[in-house]
């Protein structure tokens, strides 16, 4: 029997050693701090010209996460070769080989996955958060304002979980073709789509990305009726990612390698 703490040791090993995972989340943190540079950058020098419905909603918070659309990209394909890569390259054989139990091996991936996506997570949403109040100029929030706080420690929150949403799916899916090519048009096609459309818009809100996302704001929108707050936004993604989690163990025990 393989001891927890040795299979830990091994999935992490395993992680830092595949430059493709290590290089998506270093560039999840580039895209997302960059794109929120440009983004909030951009809102100062248009303040003049913005109206003034526009500058009594404007929320400085929010704007400097605009990256986090473009960023959650990376995660998205880490959060999948986390585990698929392992049945792509046949490599889940020898490791399920040497770690029989599959709770323990399961448990050991999520919790080095979801731990190293909380460091990078927290880390990327307080850089960008104060690398955009820099360039907002007078315009700027501060980490001690109302809600502030609370949506700068959401955002790292909501890409840890996004990770691990991802890893669960992937689970599922075992191919990691399989798993971008779902999980990418999921993210960037349809949830936005139909969060836009009247008529289904009322459920896109409860999709993991609609509802985790509300943690970052702190000026509520005024075309935003959802029925949850911050709180409540990141706790729908949360069920959405034990769901996941659980479907991707039931997988991984069910089937063969």
């Amino acid at each position: 029997m393989a001891a927890p703490a040795a299979v830990l040791q091994s999935e992490w090993t395993k992680i830092r050693s595949v430059r493709s995972t290590v290089w998506t989340l270093a560039l999840a943190f580039l895209v997302t701090a960059a794109l929120g540079a440009v983004i909030s950058l951009v809102f100062d020098n248009n303040w003049d010209s913005m109206s003034d419905s526009d500058k009594a909603t404007f929320d400085p918070t929010a704007v400097s996460f605009f990256g986090m659309t473009l960023g959650q990209l990376a995660l998205i394909v880490f959060g999948v070769l986390v585990i698929s890569s392992e049945y792509s390259t046949g490599m889940i054989r020898t490791s399920l080989t040497a770690v029989p139990q599959r709770a323990t091996f399961y448990t050991s991936k999520v919790a080095v996955a979801g731990g190293l996506a909380l460091v990078v997570g927290m880390l990327t949403s307080f850089i960008t958060f104060f690398l955009g109040q820099a360039l907002l100029g007078s315009h700027k929030a501060r980490i001690g304002d109302p809600g502030v706080l609370r949506a700068v420690v959401g955002a790292g929150l909501y890409m840890t979980l996004l990770v691990l949403l991802c890893v669960g799916a992937a689970a599922m899916l075992r191919s990691p073709m399989l798993g971008l090519g779902i999980l990418m048009p999921f993210f960037f096609l349809v949830s936005p789509i139909l969060s836009a459309v009247p008529k289904v818009k009322t459920v896109a809100h409860y999709f993991p990305d609609q509802a985790g996302q509300k943690i970052m704001q702190v000026v509520p929108s005024t075309d935003d009726h959802v029925s949850y707050g911050p709180w409540g936004g990141i706790g729908i993604m949360a069920v959405w990612v034990v769901v996941a989690l659980i479907g991707g163990y039931i997988v991984l025990r069910q089937r063969d390698a």
